[in-house]
């Protein structure tokens, strides 16, 4: 006599799981931050990332051989399983409305980091920290000491 409802000798198979469901995916912070802040910066009306003393850190950096630029300069991510919150700071240039700049970093970044990461982003919270004068002068981008 058998045990299974289909009347063979032969034990039942247990259910396969498909291969995209045979394990865990996580994403640190940072990746997240970084696509966050690429992102940002493709919005016109965007002109940098970061407060004045993240940005003067981050020029220092910038120049240091093999510093590289940070494009998650300016941003912050809280990532959890399947969901995660955003802080962005931003500078943006004289003369754009700061509200549709916001408006349109916020739909930017959403759609970049639940694209690439299918995580689901709860919050974009951005904070604007100053405003480019076209008067001003550019940070120093080259190197003084060659």
């Amino acid at each position: 006599m058998t045990d299974n409802p289909a009347g063979t000798d032969t034990p039942a198979k247990e259910p396969q799981v498909a291969p995209a469901e045979r394990g865990r995916t996580t994403i640190a912070d940072g990746v997240v931050e970084k696509i966050a802040g690429m992102a940002a910066r493709d919005v016109m009306g965007v002109h940098a990332m970061g407060g004045g003393l993240a940005r003067t850190f981050g020029a220092v950096r910038d120049r240091v051989p093999g510093g590289g630029k940070s494009v998650a300069r300016g941003v912050k991510a809280e990532v959890g399983e399947v969901q995660t919150a955003l802080d962005l700071e931003i500078v943006v240039e004289y003369g754009v409305a700061i509200a549709d700049v916001a408006r349109a970093v916020r739909e930017n970044v959403i759609a970049a980091v639940e694209r690439m990461t299918g995580l689901e982003v709860v919050e974009v919270n951005i904070a604007v920290s100053d405003v480019k004068l076209p008067d001003e002068e550019e940070e120093e981008t080259t190197p003084r000491i060659q």
